[in-house]
């Protein structure tokens, strides 16, 4: 999952060098099937610091999910990535 800000088209500038979290991320926590949860804000949940991208509060934004190689349940249309909701 790429980040990217509403205004410039391009990745926003925050603390974070690049704003994403993917399968090559340094300790990314992957749920016990597989998935992987990703956060979005300002600041990380406690805890979840590898699986966080860090936003701009009052900047938009929107995201792009990039697949490499992806298998068959993509082109057969069983798989499908979650919503992206807020947390409580």
């Amino acid at each position: 999952m790429i980040l990217y800000s509403d205004q410039t088209r391009s990745m926003p500038q925050t603390n974070q060098q690049f704003p994403n979290v993917g399968s090559q991320t340094k300790g990314l926590q992957v749920n016990t099937d597989g998935s992987v949860e990703v956060y979005f804000g300002p600041t990380a949940p406690p805890g979840k610091e590898k699986n966080w991208v860090q936003t701009i509060p009052g900047n938009g934004w929107n995201t792009i999910l990039r697949l490499y190689g992806p298998l068959e349940p993509w082109f057969n249309k069983t798989w499908r990535p979650g919503e992206i909701a807020p947390q409580p």
